[in-house]
């Protein structure tokens, strides 16, 4: 394991519980992983994927985090591929022939992906050595973000059921992580790893202030070294990311909607310290490991625990002192019902939305099994006159009762195979720009005879010296003539349908799609509340036991404990403190400071006292001398 470690990663050893994991892997077992935010769960299925013969299959929600995990292991000489529906059919066809040849030994496919009968037949042969399912809380209803498509991963087990399973995730209550091993039908002799929840380099405070703006100022004052701020809307990351360059702070924003360079370079110029702060929707930190993040605060309030420990894990990765800020004021509390209220509009409101989708996409009845779209959400809704908090949700609601499947917006990078072969490119007749794009194209980039690769088009601009347009205009004509096979860029939304569609009035929004999950999100919604408005308990005790860990100790450096450890602290001296602002003629001002508005009379009269019995002076300026 080691060996394997050091080869690929360069790490002379295991984080706490990797080891563990893996090796329960390499003995057969089924195996649940519990670990928190920055605990190195990939590390825990990639290393046995490696020393396991055949290839491991990855499932996993997120298409982002899929594409960065596929292209940090390619940097690594390991072979790994991904199947996702933004994918060409080449792109798809190229993937499934490499694991089907033995020439892969990962491959990461979205659960809905399963759903494929034409999939599920092709990999019946295959030589598959382990079964991973990552953000396993998924599979649960009692999860906060289920998804009816995890339930597919069972027709993996039944193809494959020599094949050890393992489930992954940083954030599951008791129940869901029994519900994970129930639904994953986890074998006798199953393993169980569960790292505590706890991170005692973290700082739990929560600001109540009315102007939040002011009090992001004060934390971000107080706290020196690179910073998240999670907000609720794309809209508000702009807003406050402007608002805090004007004061003076390095800042940038983040969200699923920026195209894909702009989100990398960003990013990257986040990682490399050129901007100190990110203002971010939830699309930025999965799979963003940067280890001195020293502050995350949270200008809008998650609807759960569980989404709130994942971000706030984020902050001091490097085991060192950091802050997770809450601000919030009293009307945080209301918008939290509400977001349970837009969260599950009425189930009519619902079959509106399908119809109109299935209007939007000029699908007929009948029609649309096993298909991808592309989705403009806000025309879609524009053209409807949806409220689109609303119509967001009764998409997804729709995706948990598996009439569709919706992603939000999907950033796909351009991407290039050749397609000729070497004596056919030297016989190629092109113009001094096409020409020119094309030979740098192929200085840049490595693979593109066997793979499809990932490009940018500006990165090729600047070093052939032309415009985007030119670059764009030279990938296309080469495209026509059958050079190469190029797939530009793309930041959409996508619904597949693994149904065909179906009149309005035989879709049923089971219980278990609307009800269960409607009380379910509630109970998450009042434990976040809890945590956040009731100051009675530490909250690190607080949201420890919602983890199940119930005898946890009282963390002592959340605002809570400080604020009790104040309390308990034997009143100041205050004879004793006069004497001290005496010998170095500090003000009346400071004193007053010093012993707070409750003991400022106390305060003054014995001043007056101590002057009266000459041992000390105060000047008409209000300096106090020793006398």
């Amino acid at each position: 394991m080691r060996a394997t470690l050091k080869k690929y990663w360069g790490y002379d050893d295991f984080r706490p519980l990797q080891a563990d994991i893996i090796q329960s892997v390499l003995d057969g077992h089924d195996t649940l992983g519990l670990l928190p935010t920055g605990g190195g769960k990939s590390i825990t299925f990639q290393v046995p994927a490696l020393m396991l013969p055949g290839l491991a299959i990855v499932v996993t929600p997120l298409i982002s985090l899929m594409k960065d995990q596929v292209d940090n292991l390619l940097q690594r000489r390991v072979r790994a591929y991904c199947l996702h529906s933004g994918m060409s059919r080449a792109e798809t066809r190229l993937a499934m022939d490499k694991c089907r040849l033995g020439k892969a030994k990962l491959l990461y496919v979205s659960p809905e992906r399963l759903q494929s009968e034409r999939f599920i037949g092709e990999i019946r042969e295959w030589d598959v050595s382990m079964i991973v399912v990552d953000e396993a809380h998924c599979i649960s209803q009692w999860g906060y973000d289920f998804r009816p498509s995890y339930l597919n991963i069972r027709s993996l087990r039944q193809l494959f059921p020599q094949a050890p399973v393992l489930a992954l995730t940083a954030s599951a209550t008791p129940a869901v992580a029994d519900d994970i091993m129930l639904q994953l039908g986890f074998r006798p002799g199953w393993r169980r790893f569960a790292k505590s929840f706890s991170r005692p380099n973290l700082s739990y405070v929560v600001r109540m202030d009315e102007y939040k703006e002011r009090s992001l100022l004060r934390v971000l004052a107080g706290v020196a070294g690179t910073a998240i701020v999670y907000v609720r809307s794309r809209k508000r990351c702009r807003e406050l990311a402007q608002m805090l360059e004007q004061h003076g702070v390095s800042a940038s924003f983040y969200h699923a909607g920026l195209d894909p360079e702009i989100k990398e370079e960003r990013q990257n110029a986040w990682k490399d310290g050129e901007v100190r702060v990110m203002v971010a929707t939830n699309a930025f930190g999965m799979g963003i490991d940067k280890a001195d993040v020293r502050a995350v605060v949270h200008f809008d309030l998650p609807t759960s625990l569980e989404e709130y420990y994942q971000e706030a894990g984020r902050a001091g990765r490097d085991g060192l002192p950091s802050f997770a800020v809450v601000i919030a004021n009293k009307r945080d509390n209301a918008l939290l019902s509400k977001r349970l209220s837009d969260s599950f509009p009425p189930k009519d409101y619902i079959l509106k939305v399908y119809e109109a989708a299935g209007n939007f996409l000029e699908l007929a009845v009948g029609s649309g099994y096993d298909m991808s779209f592309s989705f403009d959400f806000d025309l879609f809704c524009q053209r409807f006159r949806l409220q689109p908090a609303m119509a967001h949700s009764a998409l997804k609601i729709l995706t948990q009762a598996g009439y569709l499947d919706y992603s939000d917006e999907v950033s796909l990078r351009s991407r290039v195979m050749i397609l000729a072969d070497k004596r056919e490119l030297y016989s190629l007749s092109l113009d001094p720009v096409a020409d020119r794009v094309f030979a740098e194209l192929q200085r840049m980039y490595t693979g593109m005879f066997a793979d499809f690769a990932p490009i940018s088009e500006p990165a090729i601009a600047r070093r052939a010296e032309v415009t985007e347009q030119e670059v764009y205009e030279t990938l296309l004509l080469l495209s026509r003539m059958k050079v190469i096979s190029y797939v530009p860029k793309q930041t959409i939304p996508l619904v597949y349908f693994p149904t065909s569609r179906e009149e309005p009035r035989h879709v049923v929004i089971p219980r278990s799609a609307y009800e269960d999950r409607r009380q379910a999100m509630a109970e998450r919604i009042e434990a976040m509340r809890a945590f956040v408005f009731d100051a009675s308990e530490c909250r690190v005790q607080s949201m420890l036991r919602y983890f199940g860990e119930a005898d946890a100790p009282a963390c002592g450096t959340c605002d809570v404990c400080r604020a009790r450890r104040a309390v308990s602290r034997p009143p100041v001296a205050i004879d004793v403190t006069i004497a001290h602002l005496a010998q170095r003629g500090a003000s009346v001002a400071e004193l007053l400071s010093i012993v707070g508005p409750a003991r400022k009379a106390e305060a003054v009269e014995t001043l007056r006292r101590m002057a009266d019995e000459g041992k000390v002076a105060v000047t008409a300026a209000g300096v106090i001398n020793m006398a």
